[in-house]
């Protein structure tokens, strides 16, 4: 697809017209990181914050948000979303967190604004809990991973030509 469907022949900004586009299933995943000290890290994984269950909250504050996109995003179509799940994994490495959300629904368009929504917000809150004690924190490679169904079919982030080999 070569072309912005936001706008229409005039380059007006507008609403895509999905009324004539069939159901399909569609499946979005995307990912972000949040790099934090190790103390804070420390801390998410003890569940000894002060201020409660720090993944947990991020979980249901991305789900939250999912359901919001339309809301946020100007000419994103409200959706009934069938499923959003919010996986974390910790990296001692980094430190940091790693979110990755997923979300489905059975219908005329995309849910790659709400995956993507998601992980922004569920990192956000993440950030928000912590911040007394580390405003370093940064979150990023916040993107899609993969989406499925529609016109379009199958994408996957590896086959972007950004993520090509280098010769």
């Amino acid at each position: 697809m070569s072309e912005l469907t936001h706008f229409n022949a005039a380059g007006e900004a507008h609403m895509v017209d999905i009324g004539g586009k069939a159901g399909t299933e569609r499946i979005a995943v995307a990912e972000g990181l949040i790099t934090m000290k190790p103390e804070t890290l420390s801390l998410i994984l003890s569940g000894s914050h002060r201020k409660g269950d720090v993944l947990g909250i991020a979980r249901i504050a991305g789900i939250m948000a999912s359901k919001r996109t339309a809301d946020l995003i100007p000419l994103c179509h409200p959706i009934a979303l069938t499923h959003v799940g919010v996986e974390f994994e910790p990296l001692s490495d980094l430190p940091g967190v790693r979110c990755v959300a997923t979300t489905k629904t059975l219908g005329p368009t995309g849910v790659e604004m709400e995956a993507l929504m998601v992980v922004q917000v569920a990192l956000l809150t993440i950030y928000d809990m912590c911040k007394a004690i580390d405003r370093g924190m940064l979150m990023q490679g916040i993107g899609l991973l993969k989406k499925s169904g529609g016109a379009s079919g199958e994408w996957r982030r590896g086959d972007h030509p950004a993520f090509a080999p280098r010769p």
